[in-house]
């Protein structure tokens, strides 16, 4: 990895066409990254029970995380599109790690509390500066290059319940102690990484010092109103989401009487679906347009969101996996044509649009939790059922010119 990811002479040429190991070995980091946040959600009947938690401070555990992670990500993107910090991301490990530890010792909720803001800190250090490595070693290739990046987290929050279930469930809240040592691997893989995009910077100022940020080229009330409905949408996509990230093993146990393990295993499926489904949305977007993949990911769900509540458990299972599938293509695609009408602001709309992606999570959480309490998680499924709707608002977004594809 070091010769790959370090060399100047590899760097020189990763700048002309698309670095898949760069890209690969920041979409494994994203992997591991991922599993480990997965984890905190996976053990939520396990610290339910632990505990005895409501349903909403279920979801506060999921505010505290994700509100970390929202707040700080559009800052310490804006921050190293000033100042770039090469090793900042195994800093960002660093600090999950921390949290990590912490929760497998946790006495009380107050301490769930506290190791989950730990996991969000490190992520809002992690998304928005990996997000940036992704982008400059694509070649070009922005759409491709989100998607390796994004395909790696969705794998590592797939893969995460799976985990719990089989070790953290029959094993108890101490074990997941024993995940500090993907944390670690993280660690060095996102040190190695930190060379390479140190190497990226000393070419850059060889050839001239920093890129000057261009000009949008749209008029600012066009952007800002394309950057609206862009949040709209990931208000919509990531509120949907939360309910069956943060619920689904609850439905499922709720309405068709599975055990903690059997949920967990459609909660795998479900998050599977997501991963299969990250990889289309990028490169689908840098061929056809991004604006039509928005489009058919968050609109074209609606009819089988529309349907879950009604399903058996058979065709529950079936229709959360087609859900997934559609709507995992949506971010890649609203990320990168955020990139886009913002050119040379990568670090700070990417992390204002993971802070955003984050938010909403955890608001929907917190709010979908006192709904559950007060309603039925059944009706939270209902309710939610009508958010992919809100994709018709893809039709106000401006047609930016599709890119040339570059040479190979």
């Amino acid at each position: 990895m070091e010769n790959t990811l370090a060399t100047p002479a590899a760097a020189a040429g990763d700048a002309q066409r698309t670095g898949f190991r760069v890209l690969g070995a920041i979409s494994f980091a994203h992997f591991l990254n991922d599993m480990i946040q997965s984890l905190i959600l996976a053990i939520y009947p396990l610290l339910k029970g632990n505990f005895g938690l409501s349903f909403a401070q279920i979801g506060l555990i999921t505010l505290a995380y994700q509100l970390s992670a929202s707040l700080l990500q559009p800052l310490v993107g804006l921050y190293t599109d000033r100042h770039p910090k090469p090793h900042s991301l195994s800093v960002g490990m660093g600090c999950t790690l921390a949290g990590l530890l912490l929760l497998a010792v946790a006495p009380d909720f107050i301490t769930v509390l506290g190791a989950a803001m730990l996991v969000g800190t490190g992520s809002s250090i992690f998304h928005p500066e990996s997000s940036r490595v992704a982008r400059m070693a694509s070649g070009g290739r922005h759409g491709l290059a989100q998607s390796i990046f994004q395909v790696g987290g969705n794998g590592g929050s797939a893969v995460g319940p799976l985990l719990a279930a089989w070790i953290i469930i029959p094993n108890g809240q101490a074990s997941v102690a024993w995940f500090a040592l993907a944390a670690l691997l993280a660690i060095a893989v996102l040190w190695q990484i930190g060379r390479w995009y140190r190497v990226q910077q000393a070419l850059q100022r060889a050839r001239g010092g920093h890129a000057k940020a261009q000009a949008s080229p749209l008029p600012r009330r066009t952007v800002a109103l394309a950057m609206g409905v862009l949040m709209l949408l990931i208000f919509s996509k990531y509120f949907y989401l939360t309910s069956l990230q943060s619920y689904y093993t609850f439905y499922l146990i709720s309405r068709f009487g599975l055990s903690i393990q059997s949920a967990q295993v459609h909660l795998f499926l479900f998050l599977f679906a997501v991963a299969a489904g990250t990889i289309l949305g990028g490169p689908i977007g840098d061929r056809i347009g991004r604006k039509r993949v928005i489009w058919a990911s968050i609109l074209g769900a609606a009819p089988f969101t529309l349907a879950l509540p009604y399903a058996n458990l058979f065709w529950t299972g079936v229709l959360t996996v087609i859900i997934g599938f559609i709507m995992a293509s949506a971010f890649s695609a609203i990320l990168v044509f955020a990139q886009e009408l913002i050119p040379g602001k990568v670090g700070t709309v990417s992390g204002l649009f993971f802070g955003f992606a984050f938010g909403m999570g955890g608001i929907g959480a917190a709010v979908l939790g006192r709904l559950a309490d007060a309603w039925g998680i059944e009706y939270v499924y209902w309710l939610c059922s009508f958010l992919p709707l809100l994709g018709i608002c893809a039709a106000f977004l401006p047609n930016l010119a599709k890119p040339a594809r570059p040479a190979h």
